[in-house]
């Protein structure tokens, strides 16, 4: 990532005894400390992803953590020791939004930020969607387009192709993180989510600068705000419905904790602010990544299905978050990217560009 790009936010620079950090100094400290210490999570931090702390240890600071409430500027701190570690896309750019969310809400919907994020390109957008596998769900953003037809290997060198010409590309966590692998043991051991579902949206390998983020707790809403405000974007909305989604509900209203201007506010969003009527009942059902792929084609072909308004209200919002529509002209813009057929075509041309850039078979 360069280091200059609007948005990034360069490592905190740490003193040299402090670049890594043995588990019992930093469990030690963790314990005793009344206030978090950035710079001992900066450095614990990049032991964990360098590998040098066991999977044991891995899951007991996570745990640590998360006991001590993992305030906004330990996931900053976190985050940046993330950033430094992946793989980023190359070449500097500004004004990529990113629609990837925490994840881990347990409401088996359909995959609304990939459709979003699909939306948003056919309203000209620039859009780097950040995503991997299902983890806690049946089908993660990966998953889904991979089930309608978008490769996921394609050299990362070879992605910046894909964005420039189609305004819109896939960043696989997997490719782009692999300092994860070194987590990946204590995740599955500990089987529940911590603040580990919260750092893949703050470290988008592109430097997305304006995000929607689904997040799977009410009290997590502050949380990634403050991290995403230290973390230098230019605006986000962190959204958690109150029936219990990390997304744009289709049925209830939604609560927002926005970043703009450097400065965080509160507010509560419904569809009907939107123009839009609520969603009957199991709208948003989601099922297989086979399913999730053919509703979300069948939608962007035009056929009928009771999804279609839950696409357009979020993507509506991540237009308010990137451009600072008013609510209606944003969800005018979401309903005319779906309904004139750009949000297909623009589909087509990224899965298509994709393709292409496949490494040749031996």
């Amino acid at each position: 990532m360069h280091p200059h790009r609007r948005g990034h936010v360069p490592p905190r620079q740490l003193a040299p005894e402090t670049l890594s950090v043995q588990f019992q100094e930093a469990i030690k400290r963790l314990l005793e400390s009344e206030r978090p210490d950035p710079d001992l999570v900066s450095a614990a931090f990049r032991s964990i992803l360098a590998g040098e702390w066991n999977p044991t240890q891995v899951a007991a600071y996570v745990v640590g953590q998360e006991l001590r409430g993992a305030p906004g500027a330990v996931l900053a701190s976190a985050a940046r020791e993330m950033r430094r570690a992946m793989i980023p896309l190359p070449g500097a750019r500004s004004g990529l939004i990113d629609t990837c969310g925490t994840g881990g809400d347990g409401s088996g919907s359909l995959n609304l930020s990939t459709g979003t994020a699909i939306l948003l390109a056919g309203a000209g957008s620039k859009v780097a969607k950040h995503g991997n596998r299902a983890a806690s769900s049946q089908s993660g953003s990966a998953d889904v387009l991979e089930r309608m037809g978008v490769p996921l290997t394609v050299p990362i060198e070879r992605l910046p192709e894909v964005l420039d010409e189609t305004g819109l590309v896939f960043l696989f966590a997997q490719h782009h993180h692999p300092a994860l692998r070194h987590v990946g043991p204590a995740r599955r051991e500990l089987g529940v989510r911590t603040m580990f579902n919260c750092l893949g949206p703050l470290a988008n390998p592109a430097g997305a600068e304006y995000h929607l983020l689904g997040a799977y707790a009410d009290d997590l809403r502050e949380k990634l705000a403050r991290a995403l405000l230290e973390l230098g974007v230019r605006r986000a909305w962190v959204v958690r419905s109150e029936d219990g989604m990390d997304e744009m509900s289709p049925y209830a209203p939604t609560r927002v904790t926005e970043v703009a201007e450097g400065r965080i506010r509160e507010f509560v969003v419904a569809p009907e602010d939107f123009g839009l009527k609520r969603s009957p009942p199991g709208a948003i059902d989601g099922g297989t990544p086979e399913e999730n792929a053919t509703i979300l084609l069948d939608v962007l072909r035009g056929e009928p299905h009771p999804s279609r308004d839950a696409f357009i209200l979020s993507a509506a919002a991540a237009l308010v978050v990137e451009r600072g529509l008013s609510f209606t002209d944003a969800a005018a813009l979401a309903e005319k990217s779906l309904t004139s057929g750009a949000a297909l075509s623009a589909f087509e041309r990224f899965r298509d560009k994709t393709k292409s850039l496949l490494p040749a078979s031996p």
